[in-house]
C-alpha cells in the first residue's frame, strides 16, 4: 500500500505555510479505524473547481471542496482518494466566519476527507455530524 498525502495546485499559487501536517490527516483516518493508500489534495482556483462541477456532476455553482472517491471496490478497507479544495472559497469563508486561513483550510481538508471515509452531508442531520467530527479534528490539529 501507498499511505500518501500529496499536495498539488492547480491554477492557483503554490503556498506551505498554511497547510496541516500531513500526520494530522492519517491520525483522523486512523481514529475513524480506516487505513490509507493514497489522498490528492488538489487545491485550485473558483474557476478550475466549477469546471470539475460542471464536467463531473453537472452543477455549475462554486462550492469549495469535491471530492472523489477512487476505491476500485466497496470491499478495500484502505482510503484512496482525489480532493479538490477552491482556494478562492476558502479565503471568502475566512473572511465571512471571521476563522484564520489556515484553520478554515484544514476544515475544507477534514470535510473532504470524512466524504472519503464515508460521511455525508445531503441532510441536515448529516451535516451536524460532520461539523462536530470537523470540530473534534480540527482540535486535533
Amino acid at each position: 500500500m501507498a499511505h500518501l498525502i500529496n499536495y498539488f495546485f492547480e491554477s492557483t499559487r503554490e503556498f506551505k505555510r498554511a497547510l496541516p501536517k500531513k500526520d494530522w490527516i492519517k491520525s483522523c483516518l486512523k481514529n475513524e479505524k480506516k487505513g490509507l493508500d493514497c489522498i490528492n489534495f488538489i487545491f485550485c482556483s473558483d474557476s478550475y473547481l466549477q469546471k470539475i462541477n460542471k464536467k463531473h456532476l453537472n452543477k455549475s455553482y462554486l462550492t469549495d471542496v469535491i471530492t472523489f472517491d477512487n476505491k476500485l471496490s466497496t470491499n478495500d478497507k484502505d482510503i484512496t482518494g482525489d480532493i479538490f479544495i477552491s482556494i478562492d472559497r476558502v479565503r471568502d469563508n475566512h473572511y465571512v466566519y471571521k476563522t484564520e486561513f489556515c484553520d478554515e483550510l484544514a476544515r475544507i481538508m477534514i470535510h473532504g476527507t470524512l466524504h472519503l471515509i464515508g460521511y455525508s452531508d445531503k441532510f441536515k442531520s448529516d451535516k451536524k455530524i460532520m461539523t462536530e467530527k470537523e470540530n473534534f479534528y480540527l482540535k486535533l490539529k
